[in-house]
């Protein structure tokens, strides 16, 4: 039976999620993607450490994984999500997150509208500190394939400009990037986002695919990586911004290859367009744009 949802469960809100941020996580997500960045990892710098910006993920994924705990007043109908894949990504961050913050997630369903391929659903993430001030602000878009939209859709699902980046476009630099096999492992264990798509292959040949595959937000964390470390000096607190789509797979024991493509500044601030292709020269991230404030 083919499933339905309805866009009535948008504005549904998730139960709270309370958690403290701590030097392991900061230095374990710096090593899920590799990343010697010191801003992440020396703690005898006079500021400290902060955390990776793309932490955020890895945080309300705590959400995302006890579903029927943190959504379970909302009435939403849990089992769409089984035919769900990470398909849209936008962060908005307010400052670094440090060790000893004390946070506050909170969830609202933002969108639910037709797609082509099925239903794109958005959820909204916002991340707040003990004085009631955003930290980050996350959307993230599931595609859930084969469950019809059974409306015209609701909320806002945000903008995707293709303008962002084009492949008929010279990037300002490029860099191969080697997903080596145990990528995804490194980045289960690292990141603590456990999803057995990216780390069983019985589970991904279940499902029909060949294999495992690369998680959506570890191959957008490699190209923030290398973004934040070229095209800010390696200073995450420039880091405001960033948007995705994830339009192809990433297989372990493959090259990837990140593409740049610097703009003009805008009121003060920078924005870079980006995408990654994958193995097969396809567009994995699509529509990358990261914005970053001046020095």
């Amino acid at each position: 039976m083919a499933l339905i949802l309805s866009s009535q469960y948008v504005g549904r809100e998730s139960r709270p999620l309370r958690l403290t941020i701590t030097p392991r996580q900061i230095m374990n997500y710096a090593f899920a993607v590799d990343d010697p960045n010191p801003w992440y990892l020396d703690d005898t710098r006079p500021q400290g450490i902060v955390a990776p910006p793309m932490l955020a993920t890895a945080l309300t994924w705590k959400i995302s994984a006890n579903f029927a705990h943190y959504w379970d007043s909302a009435g939403f109908p849990a089992e769409v999500l089984a035919r769900q894949v990470h398909y849209s990504e936008q962060i908005t961050w307010y400052r670094c997150m440090v060790p000893g913050d004390q946070l506050e997630i909170t969830g609202v369903v933002q969108a639910i509208v037709p797609h082509r391929a099925g239903t794109h659903l958005i959820m909204k993430y916002t991340a707040r500190d003990t004085t009631g001030e955003p930290v980050f602000i996350e959307s993230i878009g599931g595609l859930l394939r084969g469950v019809r939209c059974a409306d015209e859709g609701r909320g806002d699902p945000g903008e995707f400009p293709e303008a962002a980046s084009s492949p008929h476009e010279t990037p300002a630099w490029e860099r191969a990037m080697y997903i080596d096999p145990w990528a995804p492992y490194r980045y289960d264990a690292g990141a603590d986002i456990h999803f057995p798509i990216h780390t069983s292959p019985a589970f991904a040949r279940s499902v029909g695919l060949p294999g495992i595959i690369y998680h959506g937000a570890a191959t957008l964390s490699l190209a923030i990586r290398d973004i934040v470390n070229r095209e800010a000096d390696g200073d995450p607190h420039r880091l405001r911004s960033v948007a995705c789509l994830f339009t192809a797979m990433v297989k372990p024991a493959s090259l990837i290859t990140l593409k740049v493509f610097r703009k003009s500044p805008d009121t003060g601030a920078t924005s870079v367009g980006f995408m990654v292709l994958n193995q097969q020269q396809k567009e994995a991230v699509r529509c990358g744009c990261a914005v970053l404030a001046p020095v």
